[in-house]
């Protein structure tokens, strides 16, 4: 019988701060290390105009990250963009902690069940307020809120108009700037 281990997240800390992982390209979920998908140019667009986009409407409320690790009980994803409390300093010794988080967004060429399956369970157990899944092949968003049990009970799927963030219901977002993709 094969058992599988689990990393804890000081494990992969450590794993970083000795270069084990210096040339891979990972994040630890639940305790498995886990391989990310290359980024697309598409993906890299969207996640670039998206960020650009959300610092504009959250400057002076929030940071805005862009594809930096969080630290939870038993994972350390890279989510795409992460909306974390100011100031920046806080961060100077760790990575966002859940009642850091407003929000996180995952943007999904490749990757869609995954992040709207084992990424949102991940995200919905750690406590996290909101999750947001731009799904590029459909330009839509898919909106995920109200934790419970471990997961959200809320899911919304919208491809126009705007949304208000549950921690700045006063903040309208368009839509159309994080899910819009000029056609080539």
């Amino acid at each position: 019988m094969r058992t599988l281990t689990q990393w804890s997240v000081a494990d992969y800390h450590q794993m970083r701060d000795l270069g084990i992982l210096d040339r891979r390209r990972c994040e630890l979920i639940q305790g498995e290390i886990w391989d990310m998908a290359p980024e697309g140019q598409f993906h890299r667009f969207v996640n670039h105009r998206g960020v650009a986009y959300l610092r504009q409407q959250m400057s002076g409320k929030a940071e805005v990250f862009e594809a930096h690790p969080i630290t939870l009980s038993t994972s350390e994803p890279q989510p795409d963009i992460a909306i974390v409390r100011l100031p920046d300093t806080r961060y100077l010794t760790h990575h966002p902690y859940p009642e850091d988080i407003y929000w996180l967004v995952e943007i999904a060429d490749t990757t869609l069940t995954y992040d709207l399956e084992t990424k949102r369970r991940v995200y919905a157990a750690a406590g996290i307020p909101e999750y947001w899944v731009i799904d590029i092949a459909n330009r839509q968003l898919v909106v995920f809120k109200d934790g419970q049990n471990g997961d959200f009970v809320t899911r919304q799927i919208v491809s126009g108009g705007v949304i208000y963030p549950v921690a700045f219901p006063e903040v309208a977002i368009a839509v159309d700037s994080l899910i819009s993709i000029p056609e080539l």
